[in-house]
């Protein structure tokens, strides 16, 4: 049998597929309603995400149908500042490509540059092939990648890491995909420094910074998880706050929020056992007000670290 005979004979077999249906069985629908769901913004990110569901269950669909696919490639850079979701949106696309049978685990390794460079001669490759190994099936993500590569020093041992990581994501980009975030900026010249990994990258997804409103609604939607609300005086003064603190240095989105929401808490509980004369009531141990949002140095000019 001829390879045009082997075709026709599958065409036989399977000439059509409902995408439709393809997409509810996956259970890709659920991942990506928790996505809108339980994050706030990130509106653009969410829509590379649903577009790359897309290619993703057309190319599953084509294999069906016999259509020669190139592999895909599947490696992706998130780039942005810190605090804006990028660790929760790699933890969703390891369960989307799970879902979808593009890596066989789903899990997820988190690493830095420490945890791939070694230290002196002949420690490298281990370092970094031991979290490859641990990290095939699923997804490895690098925060702040860019510090693999340090060009003004002769001796450092990141370039050895650099170039097994890319024998790996090409060679094992079928069972691993590779996720590389930090500063779009930094990244941007350490695409630049190693063409290699531009090469290798097909997905760049940009995560813009949170505004006023949305820190505000990630604020409140993080104390009611842990049953905490805020009085409305309390909500002004941390709107105030976050508006304050975002033109301060070191400011890191949401998580520069969480920080000061747990700092609110302290206040509070030093608050109410001071004030405590009896019997306190649920509410009271839930309900915090706006001196405990306004006793931070943020007002006074200081800057609140993290």
């Amino acid at each position: 049998m001829n390879s045009e005979e082997a075709f026709d004979e599958r065409s036989e077999i399977l000439t059509e597929v409902d995408l439709v249906k393809d997409f509810q069985e996956s259970g890709v629908g659920t991942i990506l309603n928790d996505l809108d769901a339980s994050l706030t913004g990130l509106e653009p990110v969410k829509t590379r995400i649903r577009e790359t569901a897309a290619l993703l269950i057309v190319d599953k669909a084509r294999k069906k149908l016999g259509l020669i696919n190139e592999p895909l490639t599947l490696h992706m850079c998130f780039s942005g500042n810190p605090g804006t979701g990028k660790t929760t949106l790699a933890l969703k696309m390891a369960e989307l490509l799970s879902k979808l049978g593009y890596v066989r685990k789903g899990h997820l390794v988190s690493v830095t540059r420490d945890d791939l460079v070694g230290q002196y001669i002949g420690h490298t490759a281990p370092k970094t092939k031991e979290v490859l190994k641990k990290a095939m099936g699923g997804v490895l993500f690098i925060d702040e990648a860019y510090y693999l590569y340090r060009p003004e020093n002769e001796r450092d041992y990141g370039q050895e890491a650099i170039e097994i990581l890319l024998q790996v994501m090409e060679n094992n980009r079928d069972d691993l995909v590779v996720i590389l975030a930090g500063y779009k900026e930094k990244m941007d010249k350490f695409f630049e420094s190693n063409p290699g990994f531009r090469s290798r990258i097909a997905h760049h997804i940009e995560f813009p910074d949170y505004s006023s409103d949305e820190l505000l609604e990630i604020a409140q939607n993080t104390l009611a998880e842990q049953n905490y609300k805020l009085t409305s005086n309390a909500i002004d003064a941390l709107r105030t706050y976050i508006n304050l603190r975002k033109e301060q240095a070191h400011f890191a989105n949401a998580r520069s929020i969480r920080n000061a929401l747990d700092r609110a808490r302290l206040r509070h509980a030093n608050r109410i056992f001071k004030e405590a004369s009896g019997v306190l009531t649920a509410d009271q141990l839930s309900t915090i007000d706006d001196v405990d949002i306004l006793a931070s140095r943020v007002f006074e000019g200081g800057i609140d670290i993290s």
